[in-house]
């Protein structure tokens, strides 16, 4: 092998390198447009705030019940959207250097990706309790069949946040205990 043929790599590996840390950057439009998508939301929320407040007295008692905890759905969806914008972004592409604001979230300090994703599946789990509960309270214009796969949907979310939550334990525990035996 020449000896000129060792810089020549890794300048290419160093040049790749960089590369590959910079496609981190290719993630930063994909948040601005959850942003956008939470931007509906709200469009969305305040469309069937209006509704609720005008037909309140047409509604009747389920009627606004179904309309509040659509509310509180998309709530918890735009709640779920900050999540990923925030954490995503603070996880996978720069940090936020917002370590000293007042408004900081307090889960922000310790958001990773095993962390995210069990967030993210608490909130999963809590927008498909909504749905559920509203699928519930106006069973009696639902199908046994549509029910059953609501249901069904719901502890699969319930089921994977479990499996996730203890396959995170365990790594938690095989790296603590391997820090501990290295430490001996």
């Amino acid at each position: 092998m020449p000896e000129n043929s060792q810089p020549q790599s890794n300048s290419a590996l160093s040049i790749m390198s960089q590369l590959i840390f910079w496609s981190r950057w290719l993630q930063a439009p994909l948040y601005l447009g959850l942003i956008v998508a939470q931007g509906v939301y709200v469009y969305h929320f305040m469309i069937e705030l209006t509704h609720l407040v005008s037909g309140a007295n047409e509604l009747g008692e389920t009627g606004i019940m179904l309309m509040v905890l659509g509310l509180i759905d998309v709530v918890m969806i735009a709640n779920l959207l900050i999540m990923v914008v925030i954490g995503g972004y603070e996880t996978f592409v720069s940090r936020l250097n917002i370590r000293e604001h007042p408004d900081q979230p307090e889960w922000l300090s310790h958001v990773n990706a095993a962390t995210m994703k069990i967030k993210l599946s608490m909130a999963l789990i809590g927008i498909s309790s909504i749905h559920l509960l509203k699928t519930f309270i106006n069973a009696e214009h639902m199908t046994e069949t549509t029910i059953m796969w609501q249901v069904f949907i719901h502890l699969t979310f319930i089921i994977s946040a479990v499996a996730m939550a203890y396959t995170d334990r365990i790594m938690t525990k095989t790296l603590l205990d391997a820090h501990g035996k290295a430490e001996h």
